[in-house]
């Protein structure tokens, strides 16, 4: 039977959630902080509990999510200061030539925001289409809008960016999987996007480059640091080894030697320090750099992990209060009676959340942690928990406009005003979100 008084509780506290990020532009680490006291002391928890609710929501969930992520910051900053970045973008279109660059754009952007966070290779990248779009005298949305779709399409799908990390740990989905279907989902997302979408978007709106840019050349450029093998090499180790981890199970033996150890290789923090190792150690000794610029790389790398760390431990916090509180079964129990799909449930949640409030890695934490009471009640098989993850994601990237920053971003970096990103940037992310969606869809129905 229904709890009203539990249902009240659950909409105050989320209402509150979204009044304190979107009105009084309280940071979400806080927010959500704030909204689990209302939880706890709106169901009438005891302080003791209130306080362990939250203790171990974000210890259970920074034990997993602040090793990956500060991995991957790490990795990511080693690449682009080693240059390793902008020799991806070289050889790529170097590779397609003049008549596929935009292919070319939306590889790079796939590949490049797989380690590194997508603001970062944005503004890295942002040079090379002012290059590009001044020699052709084509629109810069020709050229920027692959770009953008290959940087969001992996930035929103493929570990180890933050918000499938996130995702993935508080509905305890295994990360091969992840990276399997986000791969999957991604590369039909890019492709419509980007070189598609982009082409027709540019025959529209005419975007100049900005002034301060228009003499930038395309071909300047140191060619010391990683080489594109060498970088190739860095971002798909720790995406193999994870791989074979998640597969082994279906090829060898469990009680085997070669599962045992690709078990252990392929587990995220694993895979992850090998690869930050290596990537240290081809930087240190291409660039000819000392420990200590090493270690400095290292450092303003996790500066801004440190954010996306704090506020995804306090949504597993948020998640565990509303389960000791009660409030995670009700939803579960309403959640199950729906007619909805599981995989479209988590990606409405998510969109909602996502339009109302601007910020993809909040929409992305708040629909896993609504969503989570219900697999207590409806268990997926790990293949299923993969898809859920990119359904997730897929809501969480729709819609970008005026409330996130990302929208400001792409404005700012390609000079258009706010109608023109509506009708550029804001489109892209939702073909992105949509083609994830069915993708999702199409692959669950072939799974059950």
């Amino acid at each position: 039977m229904l709890d009203v008084h539990l249902l009240l509780v659950a909409v105050g506290a989320i209402a509150l959630l979204l009044l304190l990020v979107i009105r009084w532009r309280i940071s979400p680490f806080i927010s959500l902080l704030v909204a689990c006291l209302v939880v706890g002391i709106g169901t009438g928890m005891a302080a003791p509990d209130i306080i362990n609710a939250i203790k171990n929501g974000m210890g259970g969930t920074l034990g997993f999510v602040a090793v990956v992520v500060g991995l991957g910051a790490i990795l990511g900053q080693m690449l682009e200061s080693s240059g390793g970045i902008q020799r991806i973008a070289s050889v790529l279109i170097n590779k397609f030539g003049e008549q596929k660059i935009q292919w070319s754009l939306g590889a790079t952007g796939f590949l490049v925001a797989i380690p590194v966070f997508f603001d970062v290779a944005f503004i890295i990248l942002a040079p090379l289409i002012y290059g590009l779009a001044s020699k052709s005298k084509k629109s810069l949305l020709y050229y920027a809008i692959p770009l953008l779709a290959g940087l969001a399409v992996t930035h929103t799908f493929i570990p180890p960016t933050p918000g499938p990390i996130a995702v993935a740990e508080l509905i305890n989905a295994e990360l091969g999987w992840v990276i399997l279907f986000g791969a999957i989902a991604g590369l039909p997302a890019m492709i419509l996007g980007g070189p598609i979408f982009g082409r027709f978007i540019a025959k529209r709106i005419k975007v100049e480059v900005p002034e301060t840019h228009q003499t930038f050349d395309n071909e300047s450029g140191s060619q010391r640091g990683l080489s594109f093998t060498q970088v190739m090499l860095v971002i798909t180790l720790p995406l193999v080894l994870i791989m074979l981890s998640t597969l082994s199970p279906f090829i060898f033996e469990q009680n085997s030697t070669v599962f045992t150890v690709l078990t252990f290789l392929g587990h995220p923090f694993v895979a992850l320090i090998l690869a930050t190792i290596l990537a240290m150690f081809l930087t240190g000794k291409e660039c000819a750099m000392s420990s200590r610029q090493l270690l400095n790389i290292a450092n303003k790398g996790l500066e801004p992990a440190g954010v996306i760390i704090l506020i995804t431990g306090a949504g597993g916090a948020f998640k565990q209060m509303l389960i000791d509180s009660g409030v995670g079964a009700m939803l579960g129990q309403i959640m199950a009676s729906s007619s909805l799909p599981i995989l479209l449930l988590g990606f409405l949640i998510a969109a909602i959340t996502r339009i109302a409030q601007g910020s993809a890695t909040v929409a992305m934490i708040t629909a896993a942690g609504l969503i989570a009471p219900l697999l207590a009640i409806q268990p997926q098989s790990p293949a299923m928990l993969g898809l859920l993850v990119i359904a997730i994601s897929s809501g969480a990237s729709i819609l970008s406009h005026v409330n996130d920053s990302g929208f400001w971003l792409v404005s700012r970096y390609l000079g258009m005003n706010e109608r023109d990103t509506l009708k550029s940037w804001t489109v892209l992310t939702t073909i992105i979100a949509l083609v994830g969606l069915s993708t999702c869809l199409c692959i669950s129905m072939l799974i059950e």
